[in-house]
């Protein structure tokens, strides 16, 4: 059975045809042996598809500008290399939130074929996928071809993660290092803004956290807290160390009680052993755990991200530079959504007071022309810069503008308070 699935990297290849849809792995499970020879078939096919977002390669089927018109490549979040080649016009952005993007397109059409990564088969027919079920499931369900990199690296982690080899047409056998990222170094300024964040954080509650230095900040701001609860789309590095501590225990959560519940997990290789057949981590599909609705079943929740801008009134961009997308939406909206209709839940969003080595305020009385507003004034409880705290719950437009000078640089604060009262902001 498993034996008759197996093929080469070049027969893989293969099997793809012109105007195909290609639906990639997310993260730890994407098929880079694949993906990197990709380009090669270039002189056979045209108009083939790919789904790929916070891709982990730089390949050449997006990265070289001669591949426009054999491969159209789509992204619902930005990494480097994709933030690259979207200036080639090899990449396309598509605006999305992380809980049900990917699976609309569904509700459109079905693509033809699913690549991606999956642990050894064990001894009742099924690998896993043990490191994203973000959407990687549905589309392993309805693709027509369904072909899985087979490497014995992957960790063991429970879940919704298993899918029975009957389920994927072929396998190519691979053994290489799973994708990590590196730890983001944290600076005084980041210890700050993390402080700030722990500070609105109690014993017993349940968070969310994103990546980055801030993000490292406030984790490592937490260490003195207790019995914390994750429910979270990505399972983190930071979270790994906490859990190690006792800082992470799960037990006061109101929902999967004693688990850290996540739909992918990205970071050290270190973190990838803590996950390795531990029963206190689980991961759930992506329009489950990033549901707004499931995420407020978690009382005392914590949505806790970051931004590039936020504009007196409370908005949030956390994808764009102006027109230029940076990033992408996420889990964003979701987590904050989620959080503000939990039981004491809070919503906070976290950023440096400046940008471009201090030239910039990233307070503004309005977003940057072309800036992509991530998340609505509507939906934010506090906003974090080294400066201090600004609350938004409750707060009208002259309380919101009072607030956030307050957590502006104080190099801008007489130039942003002056435009506020020329254009009647208040």
């Amino acid at each position: 059975m498993y034996d008759n699935k197996k093929i080469s990297i070049e027969e893989a290849l293969n099997l793809i045809q012109s105007g195909d849809e290609i639906v990639s792995g997310f993260c730890g499970l994407e098929p880079m042996a694949i993906m990197s020879k990709l380009h090669t078939i270039k002189d056979r096919i045209e108009d083939v598809t790919i789904w790929y977002s916070l891709g982990m390669g730089n390949y050449p089927f997006f990265s070289n500008p001669e591949m426009k018109g054999r491969f159209i490549t789509n992204s619902w979040f930005y990494s480097a290399g994709t933030r690259i080649a979207h200036t080639l016009g090899t990449v396309s952005y598509q605006p999305v939130h992380l809980h049900n993007g990917m699976v609309r397109k569904l509700q459109i059409n079905y693509p033809r074929v699913f690549i991606g990564t999956a642990s050894p088969m064990d001894r009742h027919g099924y690998v896993k996928v043990a490191l994203s079920v973000l959407y990687e499931k549905e589309f392993i369900e309805t693709a027509d071809l369904v072909i899985m990199e087979i490497n014995p690296n992957l960790p063991d982690v429970g879940g919704d993660t298993e899918i029975h080899i009957d389920s994927i047409d072929y396998v190519v056998e691979i053994d290489r290092p799973i994708p990590t990222l590196s730890s983001f170094p944290v600076s005084e300024i980041d210890k700050t803004i993390g402080g700030y964040v722990a500070s609105l954080v109690n014993d017993g509650d349940t968070f969310q956290l994103g990546i980055g230095a801030i993000p490292n900040a406030a984790a490592q701001a937490f260490t003195d807290k207790k019995d914390l609860g994750v429910h979270t789309e990505m399972i983190t590095s930071s979270m790994a160390d906490l859990a190690e501590g006792g800082v992470i225990t799960g037990k006061k959560k109101t929902l999967h009680k004693g688990k850290m519940v996540g739909t992918f997990a990205l970071g050290s290789q270190k973190l990838y052993e803590f996950m390795d057949f531990n029963p206190s981590v689980v991961l759930f599909r992506g329009p489950y755990v990033n549901d707004p609705y499931v995420i407020a079943q978690n009382d005392n929740m914590v949505s806790i991200n970051t931004a590039l801008q936020v504009d007196l009134t409370g908005q949030v961009c956390s994808e764009s530079i102006g027109t230029r997308q940076y990033s992408g939406t996420g889990g964003q909206t979701d987590t904050a959504v989620g959080a503000i209709h939990a039981k004491n839940g809070r919503s906070i969003i976290a950023l440096y007071s400046t940008a471009k080595d201090g030239t910039v305020s990233t307070i503004q009385p309005w977003l940057s022309p072309g800036a992509v507003v991530t998340l609505s004034r509507n939906n934010v409880d506090y906003i974090i810069t080294e400066y201090g705290i600004a609350p938004m719950k409750a707060r009208t437009i002259k309380e919101r503008v009072e607030n956030l000078i307050a957590v502006a640089h104080p190099d801008f604060r007489k130039e942003i308070r002056e435009t506020a009262f020329k254009y009647e902001i208040w």
